[in-house]
């Protein structure tokens, strides 16, 4: 039987923030891109690591994936802008269950694979003072699933790494977390909050 988990780490991307697909969408049909265009791009691991590592900005990578659209310069960067102008929006049902378990005295961080634009995100949609602590792999100069990314994670929230669960929707997160001797769930949707509240032994 492994020990109660005391503390929650929770991934921004896919689990708190959601992302509407229809501005990027129209963005790229309104510059003749190909369906998928700004995704595949900017996940190039050759560009997307160093980003999630801290050694290049925001900025620097989304000039990077500007420069590789088949597109005028001046096209790229106005595409760019404009698929990056919507920031996404807040699962309010997950924003509710975080606020159960910080209600409950257990302490919340957002454990997150970003650059430096998530503090500007985090203030923008309103979940800076949501959360206890903020791990950003792009400050730690290493991302997950690296051991050292929760080690670090475990650190700031301040509990041993056996008293944290992580709620990820990726499963090298979840695998790497296991190891790390974390507790760690796999996010598949809301319809799992039941179960998270009973593994934290919260109010039912």
């Amino acid at each position: 039987m492994r020990d109660r988990a005391q503390a929650l780490l929770i991934d921004l991307d896919g689990v708190l923030r959601r992302w509407d697909p229809a501005p990027m969408i129209a963005a790229e049909l309104k510059y003749g891109l190909k369906p998928a265009s700004f995704l595949e791009t900017a996940m190039s691991w050759d560009i997307y690591r160093p980003a999630m590592a801290g050694e290049i900005t925001d900025a620097e990578w989304m000039r990077l994936v500007a420069d590789r659209l088949p597109l005028s310069d001046e096209e790229s960067a106005a595409a760019v802008a404009e698929w990056q102008a919507y920031r996404g929006e807040v699962d309010q049902d997950v924003l509710a269950f975080v606020r159960e378990v910080r209600a409950a005295g257990r302490p919340v961080g957002i454990a997150t694979n970003a650059t430096d634009r998530l503090r500007g995100d985090l203030d923008a949609l309103g979940l800076t003072g949501e959360v206890d602590v903020i791990v950003n792999s792009s400050e730690l100069k290493v991302h997950k699933p690296a051991p050292e990314f929760f080690q670090q994670a475990c650190l700031a929230i301040g509990r041993l790494p056996k008293h944290v669960l992580i709620i990820d929707d990726d499963d090298r997160v979840v695998r790497g977390a296991r190891v790390a001797n974390l507790s760690a769930y796999r996010w598949a949707g809301t319809e799992h909050l039941p179960y998270l509240r009973k593994v934290l032994d919260l109010p039912q």
